[in-house]
């Protein structure tokens, strides 16, 4: 299959467009899918999805994009994990490997969220450390993906955006740039996300995501399950100006629409991104 670079607009891979993917071959320049769902149980293989991941990946260029990584977590990173997302890796020959910046248990239990960091000098080190190993363990550099979060830290130190940009460079890793994420805490926390996007170096970013988020409670909640909201559009331009031609990826996670819907929103992102480019030209 061989390696090759992510360019244009992809979507997200999952098991109710598989087949329309493998028999249409539909216009997509790439897919991202989710690493877990292709790992297998501990001790097994990935089974029926690794094999449709595996047809699809032999028409188009695919990125791995992980949920358990954990690398913000205190408990040691978990060598069983990432043996297998290694194995993955090789099957796959993905253009891109990520994961969150964030942790998602501690004590070996798995809390099934996304949770954030306090931004300081002690956090900074011990993610990046964790980063480096990482990279070393699978011979690749990876990306970290912002987070949404719905809390901050009484003591961390400095912004969310300071503290992305640090990791990237003392681990030298990329960045996944998740608009949505930046916009809806932006909302949640009150910054102005267009300073966060100023502040990410943008040979760091490998691409971005966007999304569609809900409203709970007086937050705004990253829950993948609705359209993209138009304030995202207009900070994704924004974003497309800053990082010129990276490449985007929807994400929709509840609520699958049909894969046309899907090809839509695909579209607005180009013509976003295309409109956005023409006026920095």
């Amino acid at each position: 299959m061989g390696s090759v670079r992510l360019a244009g607009v992809g979507l997200g891979l999952r098991p109710p467009h598989y087949e329309h993917v493998l028999n249409r071959r539909p216009a997509v320049p790439w897919f991202e899918a989710v690493s877990e769902n292709y790992m297998g149980p501990r001790g097994g293989s990935g089974g029926r999805p690794l094999e449709k991941l595996l047809a699809v990946r032999r028409d188009y260029p695919v990125a791995l994009h992980g949920v358990s990584l954990n690398v913000g977590s205190v408990d040691p990173l978990d060598a069983e994990y990432l043996k297998r997302l290694k194995t993955l890796v090789a099957l796959v020959e993905p253009a891109h490997v990520s994961d969150h910046l964030c942790w998602t248990g501690v004590d070996m239990r798995n809390l099934h969220d996304l949770l954030p960091l306090p931004y300081d000098e002690g956090a900074i080190e011990h993610v990046a450390s964790r980063v480096r190993k990482v990279q070393d363990l699978l011979g690749r550099r990876i990306l970290l993906e912002n987070v949404s979060s719905y809390l901050s830290y009484g003591h961390s130190t400095m912004t969310e955006w300071e503290f992305v940009a640090e990791i990237a460079r003392r681990a030298d890793c990329g960045v996944l740039l998740d608009v949505n994420n930046v916009y809806v805490s932006s909302v949640n926390h009150g910054f102005d996300p267009r300073r966060y996007l100023e502040a990410i170096p943008r040979e760091r970013v490998g691409y971005m995501h966007l999304a569609g988020y809900s409203i709970a409670e007086g937050f705004l909640i990253d829950t993948h399950d609705h359209p993209i909201s138009d304030p995202v559009w207009s900070l994704f331009g924004d974003a497309a100006r800053r990082f010129g031609g990276v490449p985007a990826l929807i994400e929709w996670d509840g609520n699958i629409p049909a894969f046309e819907r899907l090809e839509a929103e695909a579209r607005r992102a180009r013509e976003v991104a295309d409109g956005a480019l023409a006026v920095a030209a």
